[in-house]
């Protein structure tokens, strides 16, 4: 009997361990950030949206009607079409793609920069650390708009232009959050017990304090993707981001947005929204994803394997 019931104690433990880490994070989130789990919704709707775009849009992103200039929503166009005649569903659906393109992109890149920086200036200190960080307070003494419209003056308008720049401004500037964490990281003793065994800066690197920097580098990645969305629409706004007629959500609100906007309100409306609702969903996702992977914080990485040993 007493084996039984010890087995009937385990049986929640190997099932919850039988899901995989992504179920039982999303079962996590799902318990104890509702709000959290609510982002990670949109955060997924949205870069499938982006990646199957051609698959999802209706029509082709510069499928000009004149015939249909200006068409309110109906069954074959749902929200309705430009003043080219071109689907408004269709063009929000692949300015998402260009959204994910950028935003992922940009943020990848600022992250291998930011580590980069942070973990030389963090873990050598000195002389490199005086350097590279009075470097990094210049940059960050610009501000960030002036910055992207000097840059984007001269390198001209596109993509990859677009990306570059993103990339190194936040990668620069984030660069301070990655240094904290190095020298809070290299003072730890599993550090200074491989430096004693004679592992070298590149190893203790590699081995030791990237793998323990994991988190913040996670955080840092969901949080700053939402920001490079939105400068991204900011820039595409002022003319200086993606150029037509690949469709951009912010580009469309400056475009037909404004010249259009009393005679077909959804021209402006619909990108709005979507980049609303998109930056809200990711912003709300990392905040509980920030709660859930900082063991500082209440809730940290025991408080899941808890409520499954109890039930």
């Amino acid at each position: 009997m007493d084996n039984r019931g010890a087995d009937v104690q385990k049986q929640p433990i190997q099932i919850a361990a039988q899901k995989g880490f992504l179920v039982s994070f999303g079962l996590r989130l799902w318990r104890e950030k509702p709000l959290g789990f609510l982002g990670a919704v949109i955060t997924l709707v949205f870069l499938l949206t982006g990646i199957f775009a051609g698959f999802l849009a209706p029509y082709g992103y510069n499928d000009i009607d004149p015939v249909k200039h200006l068409m309110p929503p109906s069954f074959e166009n749902l929200l309705g079409t430009d003043n080219l005649g071109r689907d408004l569903l269709s063009r929000v659906i692949y300015g998402a793609r260009v959204s994910v393109i950028i935003g992922l992109s940009a943020t990848t890149l600022s992250i291998v920069v930011s580590v980069f920086i942070g973990v030389i200036t963090g873990f050598f200190g000195g002389m490199v650390d005086l350097i590279l960080q009075r470097f990094v307070d210049t940059w960050m003494c610009f501000p960030g708009l002036i910055v992207l419209i000097v840059a984007i003056s001269v390198l001209g308008t596109g993509t990859w232009q677009v990306i570059v720049v993103l990339g190194l401004l936040y990668g620069i500037g984030g660069s301070r959050v990655i240094r904290g964490a190095t020298v809070s990281i290299k003072e730890n003793t599993y550090v200074q017990a491989a430096r004693m065994i004679g592992a070298s800066n590149t190893r203790v690197i590699l081995f030791h304090v990237l793998p323990n920097m994991m988190a913040p580098i996670i955080i840092l990645f969901s949080v700053r993707i939402a920001a490079v969305i939105l400068v991204e629409a900011v820039m595409s706004f002022l003319g200086l981001g993606v150029p037509p007629p690949i469709p951009s959500w912010g580009g469309m609100l400056n475009a037909q947005g404004r010249m259009y906007l009393t005679k077909a309100p959804l021209l402006g409306i619909a990108p709005g929204v979507a980049l609303a609702l998109v930056v809200y969903g990711i912003n709300v996702f990392g905040d509980a994803l920030r709660d859930i992977l900082d063991p500082r914080l209440r809730g940290g990485i025991g408080s899941f394997a808890e409520s499954v040993k109890k039930k």
